[in-house]
């Protein structure tokens, strides 16, 4: 987003860009999601609260020649190349223009060029990119750690510049995110090999324990405070398994034990509040699992909630 352009405006402009990633995951079914968040009536909410959106429609993957890796388990290397060179692209043309862009995913592969592509368009603004990582897993293996072969499991250590991914962008990435500017909320399901990178990276990582014990707005406040001393621009990563699964079960990810409808709801307030925002994915929504759009719909109104969805309009806590 343009330093000139005020995120607290009563009216912005929002650019929605469709992203259906399906081959990160395990499970088919995230390459509906863009559509689902239209037909859950994501513009129309955005709409209603004043905003102006454009939509950009669902990008296509860039075509990619063939990729060599030293790790066979690795799944749809190609595909995920393809989507990330697709999605940086316009990432970092978006992220200098007065818009706030909201990526519909799709598996959270996306993020890999989404985020690289914020943190371009950001280096552009001579601004640091800061990242808000709300989700039940860290996403930090590399192409070698990774077991499972997922490749949903490996973007924010790509956008983060860890090694291991030179062929993704075919091209050296040029402005990884600090790790250090990266805050994971929400977190109850880490590996043994991405624990050691966090740590020594130092990733700050919040898991559920913390949110119990501290409460989410707690957490939150300190690194929305070092975003605005830093001038920095902020980028959140919303996964739909960052929610409890009995409220938001359509995720292919399910982990038991995540945030509450309120709690969730008050990240989003807190973010709105805070006037930090510039960019938005939206990941990991499989409606083939959701149960009548109920999903879709939470996300829709979390979404409302960063943009400036109110019960009743108060005073806001100075941060």
């Amino acid at each position: 987003m343009n330093p000139e352009s005020e995120v607290n405006d009563s009216s912005r402009q929002i650019a929605l860009v469709g992203a259906p990633v399906d081959d990160g995951a395990g499970q088919k079914g995230c390459l509906m999601g863009p559509d689902a968040y239209r037909t859950a009536g994501l513009a129309e909410q955005l709409q209603a609260l004043g905003h102006s959106v454009t939509d950009h429609g669902n990008l296509q993957q860039a075509a990619v020649g063939n990729i060599a890796s030293t790790n066979p388990v690795l799944k749809n290397l190609r595909s995920y190349a393809g989507w990330t060179r697709a999605l940086h692209a316009k990432a970092a043309d978006l992220g200098t223009q007065p818009v706030i862009p909201i990526y519909l995913g799709g598996d959270h592969a996306m993020a890999a060029g989404t985020v690289s592509g914020q943190a371009k368009a950001a280096a552009a603004l001579n601004r640091p990119l800061f990242v808000l990582w709300l989700d039940a897993h860290s996403d930090f293996h590399t192409l070698d750690s990774t077991d499972s072969g997922n490749l949903h499991g490996t973007p924010l250590a790509f956008a983060c510049g860890l090694p291991g991914f030179e062929e993704l962008l075919g091209a050296p990435l040029a402005h990884p995110v600090d790790p250090k500017n990266v805050e994971i909320l929400g977190v109850r399901s880490i590996d043994a090999a991405e624990r050691e990178m966090l740590l020594s990276h130092g990733v700050g990582v919040s898991d559920m324990r913390r949110i119990d014990e501290d409460g989410v707005a707690t957490l939150l406040r300190p690194f929305l405070d070092r975003v605005r001393a830093a001038n920095g621009l902020l980028h959140v990563s919303l996964d739909v398994d960052f929610l409890d699964p009995e409220i938001a079960p359509a995720v292919g990810t399910t982990v038991p034990g995540g945030t509450t409808f309120r709690e969730a709801h008050l990240v989003m307030e807190l973010l709105h509040d805070s006037g930090l925002v510039t960019s938005l994915d939206l990941v990991e929504l499989n409606p083939f699992l959701d149960e009548r759009g109920k999903t879709a719909r939470l996300m829709v109104d979390l979404t409302g909630s960063l943009f400036g969805r109110r019960v009743f309009d108060r005073p806001t806590q100075s941060f």
